[in-house]
């Protein structure tokens, strides 16, 4: 959302980068890809790999926009495992950079383009020492979670996914066991959860409940609602922060070194 009450927090769909040494991993393509791309385009980065969650419109818009796509000195694999059997990622990509809905077709990249496919539960190693588990999520259509590990550091994504009152769900508390840092959505609270059924998102009260239990260090709430606003989320921040001190609100433009623990953070 955009207007002066969803400034501290940012306006932008997902797209989050983490960095493993020289190597960049993408994950999603909201319209936060964008200054992503540029931004690392201007960093002198040339190879990319980019992991879909799913391919919902607020995970993908972006991705037409990317710029390192139409760079010929550039490297690009998009990853995805969502839809397994059903489409393949080059499928995907191809239905929705394609007019009427886009004006040109994913032809006109000129970027070394590769397209890689998987299935949930996957362990994938994009790069040497760089590991990354999947898993299935809860979510219409489908959607991944994706656990991170490098260096002895670990980061999960755990978006877009439901959950059942009074229930964790196994496939998330394995990805997330004992993490430094998971990220999860965050969309509605416990008390709007029941006018929510079937919609495929989960509650901040939810990820304090896993982090607990799979003795997670740090847990960033993401996929704000966009009706939520600054305000609200401060709100909720204050409320997550007595019942588990590893507990926040995660802003746009917002980075963490995991080098040491107690993670540290600064906004750019």
């Amino acid at each position: 959302m955009s207007g002066p009450d969803f400034q501290n927090f940012g306006g932008n769909t997902i797209c989050i980068e983490m960095q493993c040494g020289e190597h960049r991993l993408l994950f999603d393509a909201g319209s936060g890809i964008l200054p992503a791309g540029k931004a690392l385009l201007a960093e002198g980065i040339s190879a990319f790999n980019l992991f879909f969650t799913h391919c919902h419109y607020d995970h993908i818009i972006g991705l037409p926009y990317f710029a390192p796509l139409f760079d010929p000195r550039s490297t690009v694999e998009i990853w995805s495992g969502h839809t397994a059997g059903k489409m393949t990622t080059r499928e995907m990509i191809t239905e929705f950079i394609r007019p009427p809905w886009f004006p040109i077709e994913i032809n006109a990249c000129r970027a070394n383009l590769d397209c890689r496919d998987f299935k949930a539960h996957d362990v994938l190693e994009p790069f040497p020492g760089v590991t990354i588990r999947t898993g299935n999520l809860t979510h219409p259509g489908g959607a991944i979670g994706y656990r991170v590990e490098w260096a002895g550091r670990s980061v999960a994504l755990i978006t877009d996914t439901e959950h059942e009152p009074g229930i964790l769900d196994p496939a998330v508390l394995s990805l997330i066991r004992g993490v430094d840092l998971f990220l999860y959505d965050t969309t509605y609270t416990d008390e709007e959860m029941p006018l929510r059924v079937g919609y495929g998102h989960s509650s901040w009260q939810q990820a304090i409940r896993l982090a607990r239990e799979a003795g997670a260090r740090k847990v960033a709430f993401i996929h704000h609602s966009p009706l939520r606003t600054d305000k609200e989320i401060e709100a909720i921040d204050r409320l997550a922060i007595d019942q588990f001190s590893g507990a926040f609100s995660a802003r746009e433009g917002q980075i963490f070194d995991i080098d040491d623990l107690p993670l540290t953070e600064h906004i750019r």
